[in-house]
């Protein structure tokens, strides 16, 4: 393995964990519709969970299914 193989392998790694974040900071972002937890009723702060929970639960089906194919 070359040193380009090398950088080219640790920027891909990077640059996969900066999006994964980017991607989990938006899903959040719109199970919140913008509001902090703070400025939420009880009500919209189980409404956002439940939408946390379909978000990670679709995340993980996604996950699953690469495996199978």
């Amino acid at each position: 393995m070359n040193a380009n193989q090398l950088i080219n392998m640790v920027i891909r790694m990077v640059t996969r964990r900066l999006i994964n974040k980017g991607v989990n900071t938006g899903i959040d972002m719109a199970t919140r519709k913008g509001r902090r937890e703070e400025d939420m009723t009880p009500a919209q702060r189980e409404e956002a969970n439940k939408a946390k929970e379909l978000a990670k639960r679709g995340r993980k089906t996604m996950r699953i299914g690469r495996r199978l194919f």
